[in-house]
């Protein structure tokens, strides 16, 4: 039975490729994905507001702010505009939202602020008309970014399909037990001691459980911890699911061995957990996920530095999970019409702007420390992989600020209402010209030392968060694009190939 039903999983994906490509042309899939707070909003937002306008910025005597795109460079851009997406059961991406919360509705922008994060899968369609000067078809042309938003917690679902409920169980307890984690955990595993697994089912003690172990993963996702690999992902952002029993179970500590009998409370979490498995993770990879030809992970590595290492080693785990999910491998025409494979995927080190560029390389460094592992898989497997440090909509620039004698290179913004450093508590308005200091030239620093050393002030740094930037407007009083850094670069990798 379930290798004829993985047979017609795989003719539908199939069928569903197939619509795909008859429906969009000439164009691909992208999938944009992260952690939570990873930027995966405002990422799609400012990619898509820079090539729908771009084709008017010579005319509007601005500068390329492209300038790494090749497309841009070399001016073979006509126009770039969204379409009605695809596929009519997944919502649209909300692209005039975004761009409305990151200018404000005042043309100070006083009242701007960042969109709502990603909480459900989202779809927008950008077509790029340009001209094609290589290859066997020159002249005018069309190519179709089908953008594909989803959250990063899902990947970390993907595993889950191979786990049983007695493993993921007894996987959970481990985890939970880990220094960073045990203080946050200290309720649900309590409550979960007092439960007899061979007891009869319980209506009740199923709740409280999967209250408590989602309060747990909440806190270990807070800001002051920033932990990542916490599956399942939906706990954390249930949507039309929050209540139903797919989402009412929890891990039990389960004696090694002892058979699970019908009608316990252990069958009924492990009935639950299959439920889970069957009717959110496996649509998931079958409707969506497995349709993908190119991906971009964003990467928060700046919230799990000032979390300290046992964060950082946390996200390692998670974005080698993350990346252990894709299907890889270098496509080909028949591949992207049957059976896609991503064969490009970019990882990015998000909020580069709290940053001063000096020390850029050293956090794409520290990336590719986090996820050297899974970058040699990908590759064996024949895709490219590239890491890069970016900020899709720049936040600060940079300045010299003289402290006593010294001159210190720092950046200037606004931070967020409510941000401390050194005793100040910011109040969202006024521009603060900040020092974050300097990451260690050596990635594997970053990995050593105590949990949350960093967060009880022991290290050198301290990223702070700020508000989107002053907006400006266009001689049709439309927004602009905001500064960025390396977007550009991220275009080129993603889909300069296609455009040439």
């Amino acid at each position: 039975m379930s290798a004829l039903t993985d047979l017609f999983s795989e003719a539908r994906n199939t069928a569903a490729s197939l619509a795909d490509v008859f429906s969009r042309g000439r164009g691909m899939r992208l999938g944009v994905t992260g952690l939570s707070r990873a930027g995966k909003t405002v990422f799609i937002t400012a990619l898509a507001q820079q090539l729908t306008t771009l084709a008017h910025a010579a005319a509007e005597g601005r500068k390329n702010p492209l300038p790494v795109f090749r497309l841009a460079a070399e001016g073979r851009l006509f126009s770039g505009r969204l379409e009605p997406q695809p596929d009519d059961h997944i919502a649209r991406f909300a692209f005039e939202d975004h761009v409305a919360a990151l200018t404000g509705s005042e043309p100070s922008g006083a009242d701007r602020q960042w969109p709502q994060s990603t909480r459900q899968i989202s779809e927008l369609r950008l077509t790029l008309d340009f001209e094609r000067r290589e290859g066997f078809r020159t002249g005018p042309s069309q190519f179709t970014i089908d953008i594909v938003d989803y959250p990063g917690e899902w990947l970390l679902d993907l595993p889950l399909l191979e786990k049983s409920y007695r493993d993921w169980s007894r996987e959970t307890f481990e985890t939970s037990a880990a220094a960073a984690r045990a203080p946050l955990a200290a309720e649900w595993r309590g409550f979960s001691a007092s439960l007899d697994p061979a007891g009869p089912e319980d209506e009740f003690s199923a709740r409280r459980a999967s209250e408590l172990f989602t309060d747990y993963l909440r806190a270990a996702r807070s800001d002051a911890y920033a932990l990542s690999t916490l599956p399942p992902g939906r706990f954390l952002m249930p949507g039309d699911l929050e209540g139903s029993p797919a989402l009412t179970f929890a891990p039990l500590p389960l004696v090694e061995g002892a058979e699970i009998a019908s009608g316990t409370l252990a069958a009924m979490m492990q009935r639950r957990y299959e439920a889970y498995k069957s009717h959110v993770v496996k649509p998931f990879f079958r409707d969506h996920f497995s349709r993908l030809d190119r991906q971009i992970v964003l990467v928060d590595a700046l919230a799990a530095l000032n979390s300290g290492p046992a964060a950082l080693r946390d996200l390692q785990h998670a974005l080698n999970d993350v990346l252990a999910a894709f299907r890889v491998g270098r496509g080909n025409s028949l591949t992207r019409l049957f059976r896609p494979k991503i064969d490009k995927i970019l990882v990015a080190a998000t909020k580069a702007d709290h940053l001063h560029h000096l020390s850029h390389d050293r956090l794409e460094a520290i990336l590719r420390q986090l996820t050297a592992r899974a970058i040699s898989r990908s590759e064996f497997s024949g895709a490219k992989v590239d890491v890069i440090a970016l900020a899709a909509v720049r936040a600060t620039r940079e300045a010299a600020v003289r402290r006593g004698r010294e001159t210190i290179d720092a950046i200037v913004g606004v931070p967020l209402a409510g941000e401390t450093l050194d005793g100040q508590t910011f109040d969202g308005v006024a521009e603060a010209a900040i020092f974050p200091g300097q990451l260690p030239v050596d990635p594997r620093e970053a990995f050593r030392g105590d949990a949350l050393a960093l967060a009880e002030g022991d290290a050198d740094y301290r990223f702070l968060r700020f508000r989107p930037p002053v907006p400006s407007f266009g001689p049709d009083g439309e927004p602009l694009p905001a500064p960025h850094i390396r977007l550009d670069r991220a275009c080129q990798f993603l889909f300069g190939d296609r455009l040439s």
